[in-house]
């Protein structure tokens, strides 16, 4: 993905419109094209992420994956949600960690699928008071796969093998015991923040087990899981009602505009868009 394309480019693989309504900054960078939304005194950068095609599942079983077409693109907060964020929409913080140096930043865990999800006071729905008009909710299981390998094909979007510098698991030479904040560790291709790592991230999907109420999808890994559950193929879940210390979340804007936007600001790579308006 890249923000490098001409202007018929940009209106057949952009965002519609653009810049969305909800945003107070936007541009695009090396990663490609960017948009914060603000609440209260917080700022969430959110991700385009381009419609398209990958193979979905374990890439150590080609023959088991699955080819699978995103058809619709659409906005993704480039890191979990922080505690700073959570406090802000929700005017409360249940994480674990919140009393660590820095812990505003760190992301917000013990929150359950329901907590983020369910009216009338789930953060999602609180949420869209901030979104003008544009949908809030969580990825779908594809759709974060998708985002997390970034058009990559190996284990984690790193390659085969990651690091402690890469990201945030849990390893019995080097045992961290907590989170760690936002955006401290490398981004994917694609400009999205420890999404190996640190928190398991809620996805919308059922998992398709579990007794009575059906489990709600987990992706990503935590700091206290071994490298191989941070794979981007990895699946956890959980009830939808359990919290812990290691569950967290990162959300995703949908436009609910007509399509055909008229007017485009041109792109220009590598620095701002719409008179200047946006920081690469």
């Amino acid at each position: 993905m890249s923000a490098v394309f001409d202007l018929a480019e940009w209106q057949r693989r952009g965002p519609d419109p653009f810049p969305p309504p909800w945003a107070g900054a936007w541009g695009d960078d090396r990663f490609g094209v960017w948009a914060d939304l603000r609440v209260a005194n917080e700022v969430q950068r959110l991700r385009w992420i381009e419609p398209g095609h990958f193979r979905m599942g374990d890439e150590s079983q080609p023959e088991q994956q699955v080819p699978t077409t995103i058809a619709n693109g659409f906005w993704l907060a480039d890191t979990a949600c922080t505690q700073a964020l959570w406090q802000a929409v929700m005017g409360s913080n249940p994480s674990h960690f919140s009393e660590q140096p820095g812990s505003p930043q760190h992301p917000v865990e013990r929150v359950s699928w329901n907590d983020v999800v369910l009216p009338p006071e789930g953060f999602l729905v609180r949420l869209q008071a901030f979104t003008a008009g544009a949908a809030a909710g969580l990825p779908s299981e594809a759709e974060w796969e998708y985002a997390c390998r970034a058009g990559t094909r190996t284990a984690y979007s790193f390659g085969d093998t990651i690091t402690g510098e890469e990201v945030k698991y849990w390893s019995d030479e080097r045992p961290r015991k907590m989170t760690v904040a936002v955006r401290s560790l490398p981004a994917n291709p694609w400009g999205l923040y420890e999404m190996h790592g640190n928190v398991w991230e809620w996805c919308a999907d059922a998992s398709g087990s579990g007794d009575g109420v059906a489990e709600r999808v987990l992706r990503g890994g935590s700091w206290c899981i071994y490298a191989r559950g941070a794979r981007s193929a990895f699946r956890g879940a959980y009830a939808p009602d359990g919290a812990g210390q290691v569950y967290g979340f990162r959300f995703a804007l949908r436009s609910t505009s007509p399509a055909g936007a008229t007017e485009w600001p041109a792109p220009r790579s590598g620095v701002a868009l719409a008179a200047g308006r946006g920081q690469g």
